[in-house]
């Protein structure tokens, strides 16, 4: 488990991303505010971020070169943030769907992101074993879908920037009820800021099409490699949430709707 508020300086092992590098005459990553990331705090009203990704941004192409690029030569070691400037970096704040054709990455690098949010396709991602968001201090959870990567080992992230963690307890967002979707919920373009996601299509944990069905959403944490992290659910039905692992002792126990009124164990700062 990665604590990247220990006082020591930290030897980036992952490849250079960081805004002092040579040439470097803009900040990679913009603040996050949603909640203290060093102590506790009031237990305030928490929200998804609610930026969408400019799909329009030469940035934007440029990372789906990059995926394209890491598909076709089917490299197992893929590092996007690396090959691309401060400016663009800071302009990204997911990822693309076609991730899923990165069947042959074993090492995801994601260092120093300014990410804040992972889409479910990582689910394809079968060689996964390593994953390395670290230090993207705006990703605060994660799709459920990340638990279908068969030979994820290892891990190394920002805790202290999730929802729920250990150290902090930040509160969750609240989720959105139960609702059928209709022609009023566009599944490919859901609001961020009330789902987060972007686009929701099918269920987390059976992998059946939401089209017409009805969305239960629900937070839970669970380990995934070497971290407990906070896992977003979008499932087709109650039977999906009842089919959900139990959590790891010292956090909730149950999948949950978020929301500041949720009681949390108590923080374990350090």
């Amino acid at each position: 488990m990665a604590n990247e508020a220990d006082s020591a300086p930290l030897t980036n092992r992952w490849g250079h991303t960081s805004d002092s590098a040579p040439g470097s005459s803009a900040a990679s990553r913009d603040v996050c505010r949603c909640f203290d990331q060093h102590e506790v705090s009031n237990r305030r009203r928490v929200r998804f971020h609610s930026e969408r990704q400019d799909a329009s941004s030469p940035a934007w192409q440029h990372l789906l070169a990059l995926v394209d690029e890491a598909a076709a030569d089917g490299r197992e070691v893929f590092r996007p943030l690396v090959e691309m400037s401060p400016q663009e970096r800071r302009q990204i704040v997911t990822l693309p769907p076609s991730i899923k054709g990165l069947t042959a990455v074993k090492h995801f690098d994601l260092y120093g992101s300014n990410l804040v949010r992972i889409p479910p396709e990582i689910s394809a991602m079968s060689s996964l074993q390593e994953f390395t968001p670290y230090t993207s201090h705006r990703l605060h959870w994660f799709p459920y879908e990340l638990t279908r990567c068969p030979s994820l080992k290892r891990s190394t992230v920002s805790t202290r920037a999730l929802y729920g963690n250990e150290k902090l307890r930040p509160p969750f967002p609240p989720l959105q009820p139960a609702r059928i979707t209709t022609g009023a919920v566009r599944l490919g373009a859901v609001e961020p800021g009330e789902w987060g996601p972007s686009a929701i299509r099918s269920c987390s944990v059976c992998d059946r099409s939401l089209e017409g069905a009805e969305i239960h959403q629900a937070w839970i944490s669970l380990r995934v490699a070497t971290d407990v992290l906070p896992l977003l659910v979008n499932a087709c039905s109650a039977s999906c949430l009842q089919a959900l692992p139990k959590p790891p002792e010292d956090y909730v126990q149950i999948p949950h709707a978020g929301g500041p009124g949720l009681a949390q164990p108590t923080a374990d700062y350090a």
